[in-house]
């Protein structure tokens, strides 16, 4: 399964409101190949038929959003550290994001990224729960994250600098099916 975020964080309600229900409807035409998650608004994800959310660190917490909006709803959360991942499991989320695993400018906020070492501690201490590897990752380190046994990626840069994004994901999933 493929998620895809929207982050668009400086949108008003409406306009977020309006893209989300647009790429809803992209997204659901895949059947359950793609789940679109929108950043830190499960009110706005769930009117416009999103599939979920992605909280933030300081969003609220997944128990409060699966409280209100119900077991089918699907929630990522950012963590970076593994009591952030443990915490997001407990409280009912899907699934963390997890890093940065590698620097990255995006994440330099974070502090030092955590590396392959400590997603693969993160990723065996949580086990069966999803972490996806989020922080520089590349086509170059991808096989890298997934040896380490992350179970998927998140990326910004990845995807927006890549000439064809259609094959970029391929490649993704190719070095994912490999791992």
């Amino acid at each position: 399964m493929s998620l895809i975020q929207l982050r668009e964080k400086e949108l008003s309600a409406r306009a977020l409101y309006e893209l989300t229900e647009r790429v809803a409807q992209i997204t659901r035409s895949t059947g359950a190949a793609t789940r679109l998650l929108v950043n830190d608004r499960a009110d706005l994800a769930s009117a416009a038929g999103a599939d979920g959310v992605h909280l933030a660190t300081r969003s609220l917490q997944p128990s409060i959003v699966r409280r209100t909006f119900g077991d089918n709803f699907l929630i990522g959360v950012s963590t970076h550290s593994l009591a952030e991942a443990r915490a997001a499991r407990d409280d009912g989320a899907d699934f963390a994001t997890f890093g940065p695993v590698f620097e990255t400018p995006s994440k330099a906020v974070y502090g030092v990224p955590v590396g392959l070492d400590v997603l693969a501690a993160a990723v065996r201490a949580l086990a069966p729960f999803p972490l996806v590897a989020l922080g520089g990752v590349t086509l170059a380190n991808a096989c890298q994250v997934f040896a380490a046994g992350a179970h998927g990626i998140a990326a910004i840069r990845l995807f927006a600098d890549a000439r064809d994004l259609r094959e970029a994901v391929r490649e993704v999933a190719s070095i994912a099916s490999k791992a």
